[in-house]
């Protein structure tokens, strides 16, 4: 029988792990003893992420997003109503255009379909008169006397007569005075004028004045033609 010593320190094989008795992890005296995750209790949840930046930077984007909307919106009916109001006034101009065209065309046609007024046939008989001296005859009473030569012409086809009594001088204040008979030596003669004739000769009025036309009446009942006094 053989007396078994103890081993000293550095003697004899030493032990691997998982042989025998666990190795135990040395410990610090006065420390708790921490267990390893994994062993016993959870680990620690981790920490909460603050979300409030988040928030607030969302709201701010909705912000300037909503602005551009409105804008985009606004430009949108504002361009509308541009067009509107042009398309409008295009119309407005084009119907004054054609309604005063229509306005126009109307007058011109009631211009056109006026009946024109024909001008009187010319007189076949043509008096001419002119300014001159008074001639004084034997018969005359003095000499406060006007004469006007006038001239006669017949243009026509059938006979005309001629009288000092057939003429009468309106002067420049709208007086009208009737023929002197015998009082001027050159006094229009009473004759009776074939087609293509013509006379000349005086008309007389009393009085001293400026003579403005002349005018012959046809018979004296007939008709009337006016000669200017230059």
């Amino acid at each position: 029988m053989s007396q078994q010593y103890p081993q000293e320190p550095g003697y004899g094989p030493p032990q691997q792990p998982g042989w025998g008795t666990p190795q135990q992890q040395p410990t610090q005296w006065g420390a708790p003893h921490q267990q390893q995750p994994g062993w016993g209790a959870p680990s620690p949840p981790p920490p909460k992420k603050n979300s409030t930046g988040k928030i607030v930077g969302i709201g701010c984007a909705g912000v300037v997003a909503l602005f551009v909307i409105i804008g985009i919106f606004s430009a949108a009916l504002g361009g509308g109503s541009d067009d509107s109001s042009s398309k409008g006034s295009t119309a407005s101009s084009e119907a004054t255009t054609e309604d005063s065209g229509t306005g126009d065309d109307k007058t011109a046609e009631a211009e056109q379909e006026e009946p024109t007024e024909e001008a009187p046939p010319e007189s076949p008989v043509k008096v001419t008169a002119k300014k001159t001296a008074f001639t004084k005859s034997i018969l005359a009473d003095g000499s406060n006397y006007t004469s006007v030569l006038v001239t006669i012409a017949n243009n026509g086809d059938e006979q005309v007569d001629v009288n000092p009594l057939y003429f009468t001088i309106t002067d420049t204040d709208g007086t009208k005075h009737t023929a002197e008979l015998a009082a001027d030596e050159n006094q229009i003669d009473t004759v009776d004028l074939a087609p293509g004739e013509n006379v000349s000769g005086t008309i007389t009025g009393k009085g001293k004045f400026t003579a403005k036309y002349v005018t012959y009446t046809d018979g004296l009942l007939g008709d009337s033609l006016r000669a200017d006094v230059p």
